[in-house]
């Protein structure tokens, strides 16, 4: 009786056991409230879907916070299954040892089809042929404009300018002064720091001009940087003439001065990503002003190329635990799923990288009602796919990216020339690509 008693309870426990739900940890770093909301939402629905997985859905601060605490649990033995990491961490997670390359679980499953993921964001994490990680909240830079000053500056504002030149003298004519000469709307603004170092990268993109060796490191590791050229300084130029003249801001650090200073109508074109797009539209309809988005301006005479797909990916850390790996990658999935792109794509602004969701939101009608969302989109699907495009891989990028707005700085405040601080600039990337393959 004893032991018929025992079994049953063992048998109970066991049950209990094995029907407990797999939980697994999802880290990223989309911070704002709807945005933290709307992650949450989707683990939701996907939880009712499936009730045998839990999804501990946390929000781990900035990119580099995420990056930061990601190599801490590692090291601890406590790791997550799914971290969001931005797109320049790329080589880095790579070399890190600690992932399982999201190529290893397509080719075991062929319920995924990779060619529904847009080229362009497929295109930037995979690196030797392999896909490491899944696309997720891509995004590129625009420029958004005021439509209600260029028509008040003269300016036809559904004919924005194309190229580097044109975008100059619109800048120069959208700027005012007032009766004693102080600027109190400037044609052009944007954010310094790592802004304005992605800026640098993605003109270099629309020129097809190449930022490090080894055609970007995506035929091999990149040994040294490449971007002091004729491309890099008809940036640097394009910059510095805008600011030289009075016609720009350099509103510091960030994204939100920026953002802020077009807003309040203090400047009439903003270069920022399209994942503003939401926050943008809702600032025209309470400013009471027109809003434009255009592509990205560039040089005159030079072939476009495209522009870099940026933001960020969703990396499978191996946990050595096959149950958890599963849940995770049935996770990745319905996160890459129509309905879910189309949810995602809709509530921040970031574009749909599953071709399935941008078709769907075409055919019933939402670029139609929501032009700025259609110009994000076209601008993106409109690029060649190039080693250019691709992006550069490297694990130096943090550093390459100081650099490189240090000496956006030189030159703003004339302690060198465009050609030296661009050379400058190229030097300290270098040394820090250098410093960064000595530990690989």
């Amino acid at each position: 009786m004893r032991k018929v008693f025992l079994f049953s309870v063992l048998t109970v426990l066991a049950v209990a056991i094995f029907a407990a739900p797999v939980t697994i940890q999802f880290w990223h770093a989309m911070g704002g409230t709807d945005r933290i909301q709307l992650l949450q939402n989707l683990a939701n629905e996907f939880m009712q879907q499936n009730p045998d997985i839990k999804v501990d859905v946390q929000y781990t601060g900035s990119y580099t916070d995420t990056m930061t605490k990601m190599i801490a649990a590692v090291r601890a033995g406590n790791p997550p299954d799914l971290v969001m990491i931005y797109d320049i961490g790329t080589q880095m997670m790579i070399d890190s040892g600690v992932i399982i390359p999201i190529q290893n679980m397509i080719d075991k499953d062929p319920s995924f089809d990779i060619n529904t993921l847009v080229p362009a964001s497929r295109g930037y994490y995979t690196v030797g042929g392999k896909l490491y990680s899944m696309p997720f909240n891509s995004s590129n830079p625009v420029i958004f404009y005021n439509k209600t000053l260029f028509e008040k500056a003269g300016l036809d504002p559904n004919n924005p300018p194309n190229t580097f030149e044109e975008f100059i003298e619109y800048a120069k004519k959208l700027t005012v002064k007032d009766a004693n000469g102080n600027t109190i709307q400037y044609g052009f603004t944007f954010g310094s720091g790592e802004p304005l170092a992605w800026f640098f990268e993605q003109f270099m993109a629309v020129q097809n001009a190449l930022l490090l060796n080894n055609n970007n490191g995506r035929d091999g590791r990149a040994t040294k940087a490449v971007f002091a050229n004729e491309a890099g300084l008809r940036i640097f130029n394009f910059f510095n003439e805008m600011i030289q003249n009075g016609s720009a801001i350099n509103a510091g650090p960030g994204w939100d001065n920026a953002r802020q200073i077009f807003i309040s109508q203090r400047a009439a074109m903003l270069i920022t990503s399209t994942s503003d797009v939401n926050m943008m539209v809702k600032a025209a309809q309470s400013g009471n002003f027109s809003l434009g988005v255009m592509f990205l301006p560039h040089p005159s005479g030079v072939p476009y190329g495209g522009v870099i797909v940026g933001g960020a990916s969703l990396w499978m850390v191996n946990t050595n635990n096959a149950q958890r790996e599963e849940a995770t990658w049935k996770f990745l999935k319905f996160l890459e799923s129509t309905d879910a792109q189309i949810q995602w794509s809709t509530g921040t602004g970031y574009f749909p990288v599953n071709k399935n969701a941008i078709i769907k939101l075409l055919y019933e009608g939402y670029y139609a009602k929501n032009p700025p969302y259609l110009v994000t989109v076209l601008q993106l699907l409109m690029s060649n796919v190039t080693p250019a495009t691709r992006g550069g891989a490297t694990g130096a990028f943090p550093q390459i990216r100081t650099a490189v707005d240090t000496a956006f700085g030189k030159m703003f405040t004339k302690a060198m020339t465009p050609q030296q601080a661009l050379q400058w600039a190229q030097e300290q990337a270098n040394q820090a690509i250098a410093n960064y393959n000595s530990m690989y």
